[in-house]
């Protein structure tokens, strides 16, 4: 009889066989640190701006420790930005029937609004919806959710303007937090000489 084969154990576990919780661990005491030459460097706290036509808007009250105040503002341009910064950051926040109405009805004014964040060298679109529900049919809309992802790639490809989407309203506060204070973080290192990174060899 022929030997029976032994079957190789497998040490790694295929990624496509992880599972993936939702259980989002609490923020950190601040979102990043710069380093040089491994010792840390004294930064200057931002001031968080939130414009005063925002309705609903994101709660930064766990993050208060990030920023050295949080403040409201009526702001040129989007929904956030940094004091001192509202000329060259805008994050802009949209809920998943915001975005489908600003993608449909709205398109004209919101591809405005978008052309213009695209000339700010910081820019940032938050969807405050999971990219699969996004790609899902609309349960109060008839509108093609084709049509929404695929003008959301287009402003990413043709107009450059980043976009993240959040499951929950919390992490799209946590997001939106850790930009403003990383944008203002590397805006500081770089025009105080310290160069566009965070630790040495890194990011």
């Amino acid at each position: 009889m022929p030997k029976l084969m032994r079957k190789r154990r497998t040490l790694i576990t295929s990624p496509l066989a992880w599972q993936m919780t939702a259980d989002p661990v609490a923020p950190p005491i601040i979102p990043v640190i710069a380093e040089r030459g491994g010792t840390q460097l004294k930064t200057p706290r931002p001031v968080l701006l939130v414009d005063t036509r925002e309705q609903n808007p994101l709660d930064f009250s766990r993050f208060d420790g990030w920023f050295a105040g949080i403040e409201k503002k009526a702001l040129k341009l989007g929904d956030y930005s940094i004091a001192g910064m509202e000329e060259i950051c805008v994050v802009e926040r949209k809920d998943l029937s915001d975005l489908v109405h600003s993608c449909t009805a709205n398109r004209s004014v919101f591809m405005n609004r978008l052309r213009q964040m695209a000339q700010y060298p910081h820019r940032l679109l938050l969807v405050t919806s999971t990219l699969s529900q996004i790609k899902s049919p609309y349960a109060h809309a008839g509108e093609n959710p084709n049509r929404i992802t695929q003008s959301l790639i287009a402003m990413l490809a043709g107009l450059q303007v980043p976009f993240l989407c959040s499951e929950t309203h919390e992490l799209g506060e946590e997001l939106v937090a850790s930009y403003l204070y990383q944008v203002h973080l590397y805006h500081w290192l770089e025009t105080n000489d310290h160069g566009r990174f965070l630790i040495d060899n890194d990011i």
